[in-house]
């Protein structure tokens, strides 16, 4: 079997290799009650440096697959905790983060892969990263007395809900639907997602009243979730607080076949109202991103050229191939390329000169079984990309005795041919592919 691109390795390293490998720590290390700093350090570089960098800075090789984006430790700005808006978060908060990691993101909770002693370990290590932890303090929220939910209380809630008006972001009874606006960013220019607040299992922060509350009254730093703590009576807060429970849905694994079929005719429709929306999310599950922005050695996106194409493979046997534009630049890109010849290339692997791609490594054969809604989706989201002038030469086939080797490696011998993916853009507007490859 062909062995898959740099982008995608990284992304199975985060997610299969963080839960072997953590096992594997777990088991050797039960009997220490404390690990040395260089054995922690070693601990940060194999389990969080995938995603957060060896220098905390949240630009790892795995950052540029996942969203959110990992935290950048070096800001020293945390979203979830239980100090005031703006502080740093207590060593505590830390340690939970990483003991029960984050529901919806591709941090995993390490309870039961690494000891106690290396969570809290890990929690230390990653406040080196920022100077506030050395001049700052801090500072706790003041205790609040919990108010009980009643259908008194949770009437009061949700009046208060819409006088404050959460449902701009987070919709009407919090689906969502019914929001001012969906496209969100934090305070680095990311693209953040509202919280679904019918789906607590997704909370982040926590999905109990105390912890609701505790968001609302802190709010969470560096994206556009305020603190209501000064804004809004303490009362008040715990009313919202008992509402936003009461929200909850059944989950899928609870329901029956007739709620399983009408939620998902539900969110069907909610695509159809919001293609672009659905179309972001599908380009990022669907890894586009990864095979379509060129690299660096390291694996991080260049700068500006993110879906711009230019990343070269080279297939033994078949030859080099370059990821195409798609951008909507009308020279390079998909500016001038109707819709049907998109989705064909999409779903069918046809090229415009009708020409047929490969399987591999554009997965054609796979996204065949996108729906028409979602592959609608898909097309819409990409022509709201800014054009990028990137121009990508055509395949080029190996040569003759390059060929009759990988087929005599492969006839005789035995072996898969190989994947090289290159780092750098092979494009115009980059080094023509030259930069050092990366053997898979």
């Amino acid at each position: 079997m062909p062995r898959i691109p740099p982008g995608m390795r990284w992304t199975a390293v985060c997610v299969i290799a963080c839960v072997a490998m953590g096992g594997v720590i777990a088991v050797m290390a039960q009997s220490s009650p404390a690990a040395p700093p260089s054995d922690i350090k070693r601990l940060y570089d194999t389990s969080c440096a995938s995603c957060h960098g060896v220098d905390g800075r949240g630009t790892g090789p795995a950052a540029s697959a996942l969203a959110p984006v990992p935290r950048d430790f070096t800001r020293g700005t945390y979203k979830f905790r239980s100090t005031a808006s703006g502080s740093l978060p207590t060593d505590e908060d830390l340690y939970r983060a990483i003991a029960n990691g984050l529901p919806g993101t591709s941090m995993l909770g390490w309870t039961g892969m690494l000891t106690d002693a290396q969570i809290r370990g890990l929690a230390a290590s990653v406040k080196q990263f920022s100077p506030r932890f050395a001049s700052e303090t801090p500072t706790l929220l003041k205790a609040s007395p919990p108010i009980p939910s009643t259908p008194e209380s949770i009437a009061k809630g949700k009046a208060a809900y819409e006088s404050l008006a959460c449902g701009a972001c987070h919709g009407d009874a919090g689906t969502g639907e019914g929001a001012i606006t969906s496209s969100l960013q934090d305070d680095w220019g990311h693209q953040i997602h509202a919280a679904t607040l019918n789906e607590p299992w997704t909370f982040r922060g926590g999905a109990t009243a105390e912890d609701i509350h505790r968001r609302l009254t802190s709010g969470i730093n560096g994206t556009p979730m305020p603190a209501f703590g000064d804004t809004a009576t303490d009362q008040d807060l715990w009313h919202v607080a008992n509402y936003i429970v009461s929200l909850a849905r059944k989950p899928v694994w609870q329901m029956d076949a007739a709620g399983v079929r009408a939620l998902y005719a539900r969110q069907e429709k909610a695509a159809a109202e919001d293609p672009i929306a659905r179309g972001r999310a599908l380009t990022h599950t669907l890894l586009c991103s990864h095979c379509h922005s060129p690299v660096d050695a390291e694996d991080h996106v260049l700068p500006g050229m993110k879906f711009a194409g230019g990343m070269k493979f080279r297939i033994a046997v078949y030859g080099d191939f370059v990821t195409a534009n798609l951008t909507s630049d009308n020279e390079t890109g998909l500016g001038r390329v109707s819709d049907e010849d998109l989705k064909r290339a999409i779903t069918h692997g046809i090229k415009r000169d009708g020409s047929r791609m490969l399987p591999f490594p554009m997965g054609w054969p796979s996204y065949a079984h996108l729906t028409p809604t979602d592959l609608n989706a898909v097309v819409a989201f990409l022509r709201t990309l800014p054009p990028v002038k990137n121009q990508v030469p055509p395949p080029a086939r190996p040569g003759f005795f390059a060929y009759l080797s990988a087929k005599f490696q492969m006839l005789i011998g035995g072996t898969d041919f190989p994947i090289v993916v290159f780092a750098g853009n092979a494009g115009s507007a980059g080094s023509g592919g030259a930069a050092r490859p990366a053997q898979q």
